[in-house]
């Protein structure tokens, strides 16, 4: 594992600065409460901070831990995730929730009182269906899985990792079943990620999406030499690319006082509370721009994380809306901003600064042209736009085949190479490229995956909805001033938590239903530019 920098959670530094706590106001705990809803509340609280604990070894399984701890790590996080899971589906949560029916139907629905119980009823209602030991053996194996898919990506071989795999096939199977579901299994999984949506409008619209897509991609690739990124190549220290991701974080407004940045094999966000938000990323030296856009990707999580109301911690309204609106806000700033022309304008002297002789010649209209340089390619985070949406629908396809049992796990490198010739006209030259480089199958994340795609729509959606408020934030991202799309991030999504489903809260926050259009106009306009179409 890499070193932890030390200083990294320490230092401040200069950057935006905007408040993170916009839930000073709550009235969680309104004068009138009945004694049931104080015990809850204390219920809740001890619920998340196993919970919070469990993501704390999570954190360090990954940034710290020997290898030799991974056997005692999976029954630890066996061990929480029970207990966890014990204490929320317990009958007397049951209980205070049905005697606090008659109360909570007096409450303005927008309170947040009102909207504690109703989420906190609809998460007990589901976790009720799944046994306690169903989900131990789920943490236990995620570990498993997690040590196994780590041999396996160094030896760049399917083989190692398959056994854990199948094993935590089976475990999801159990447990959507045991959720339940209307139309299709994978509904059930899809559900503890995206409330509300089904697979069906996940397909519908992935479809869509593919159609405005494919002309595009045909377009650009007649078209490659119009865009170079060669200088982007070379010799690039990997301490001076660490200095540049904090600089990063912290012209954004990711808040160092609360949070911190670290190394692991793939970049992920830890989020224990508002104020103590984790990142980590990792750097490659031989090139520019994959550890920046994932510290900024991470960072927009993190931002999120830090935004939501101090005031609802310690209960299941502290929580994104979805994965698809916390990816919304990774991928906004990851690209939307971190891929602008303005963010250039602003941050490459800074880049050009740390090397000179390396970025020699290039100004910031280069850089901003080398960093959108569009072509199809085998490896999922460092897609470009136009593509990342494919790779996304290629593993969307193969989880429904494993879940429904149409793809037995011995044949997935095989399906994994035929789909990635087929959407991108590309062929993994061995599973490290291939089926290996993602991690969430290793932690059975099946259903989490098009949260990716549905965070990139979200996020020009939200983007379109913040243009017509505020029309001057390119010029001030350009100043170098990032505060004002915080801000209104932080008034549209971040100080609503969890309150309102995915759905709901894309239509308060845009006016509109989710959709593909606003993403569409984005890359044909942006892209267009770019290369002469």
């Amino acid at each position: 594992m890499a070193d932890i920098d030390a200083s990294a959670g320490a230092v401040a530094g200069e950057g935006t600065r905007v408040a993170g706590d916009p839930g000073n106001g709550s009235r969680l705990v309104p004068p009138d409460a009945p004694p049931a809803y104080h015990r809850l509340l204390e219920r809740l609280g001890q619920v998340s901070d196993l919970r919070a604990t469990t993501s704390l070894l999570h954190w360090d399984e990954e940034v710290n831990m020997p290898p030799g701890g991974a056997a005692a790590r999976a029954e630890q996080k066996a061990t929480l995730s029970r207990l966890a899971h014990q204490a929320f589906t317990a009958p007397e949560v049951g209980e205070w929730l049905d005697e606090l029916a008659p109360w909570a139907a007096q409450l303005d629905p927008e309170s947040d009182a009102a909207a504690l119980l109703r989420v906190t009823r609809r998460e007990y209602d589901r976790s009720r269906r799944v046994p306690p030991d169903l989900v131990a053996e789920l943490a236990r194996a995620s570990s498993q899985g997690y040590q196994a898919w780590v041999e396996a990506r160094a030896q760049r071989r399917f083989a190692p990792f398959a056994p854990a795999l199948a094993r935590l096939i089976e475990l999801r199977r159990q447990m959507a079943d045991a959720l339940g579901y209307a139309e299709e299994r994978y509904d059930a999984l899809l559900e503890e990620h995206e409330p509300g949506m089904r697979t069906r409008q996940v397909r519908e619209l992935f479809a869509r999406l593919k159609a405005g897509l494919l002309p595009l991609v045909q377009a650009i690739a007649e078209r490659q030499d119009r865009v170079r990124d060669d200088f982007l190549r070379g010799d690039f220290p990997e301490a001076d690319q660490w200095a540049l991701t904090l600089e990063a974080l912290r012209a954004i407004g990711f808040d160092f006082r609360r949070g911190r940045q670290d190394r692991s094999i793939h970049p992920f966000t830890a989020g224990l509370s508002p104020g103590d938000v984790r990142l980590t990323t990792r750097v490659d030296p031989t090139v520019f721009g994959p550890a920046l856009f994932s510290s900024l990707h991470e960072g927009g999580h993190g931002l999120y994380e830090q935004g939501l109301p101090t005031a609802w911690q310690r209960t299941p309204l502290a929580d994104g809306a979805s994965s698809a609106v916390h990816e919304s806000q990774s991928r906004l700033w990851e690209n939307v901003i971190g891929r602008s022309r303005e963010f250039w304008i602003f941050f490459f002297p800074k880049v050009q600064a740390r090397f000179p002789h390396q970025l020699a010649g290039v100004d910031a209209e280069a850089m901003y042209r080398a960093v959108n340089r569009s072509r199809p390619s085998l490896i999922r985070v460092d897609a470009d736009e136009v593509t990342y949406n494919l790779h996304i629908m290629l593993r969307f396809e193969l989880e429904l085949a494993l879940l429904d049992g149409d793809l037995p796990v011995d044949e997935l490198p095989a399906a994994w190479r035929e789909k990635t010739r087929a959407y991108l006209g590309l062929e993994p030259a061995d599973d490290g490229e291939g089926v290996l480089q993602d991690i969430h199958w290793s932690w059975g994340g099946f259903g989490y995956f098009p949260s990716y795609a549905l965070g990139n729509l979200i996020a020009l959606q939200l983007w379109e909805a913040a243009l017509r408020d505020e029309p001057a934030l390119p010029e001030q991202i350009a100043r170098g001033d990032l505060g004002g799309v915080l801000r209104w991030m932080r008034a549209h999504v971040h100080r609503h938590g969890a309150r309102y489903e995915p759905l709901e809260l894309v239509r308060r926050a845009t006016g509109s239903e989710l959709g593909e259009e606003a993403f569409l106009r984005y890359v044909r306009r942006k892209y267009g530019e770019l290369y002469g179409l």
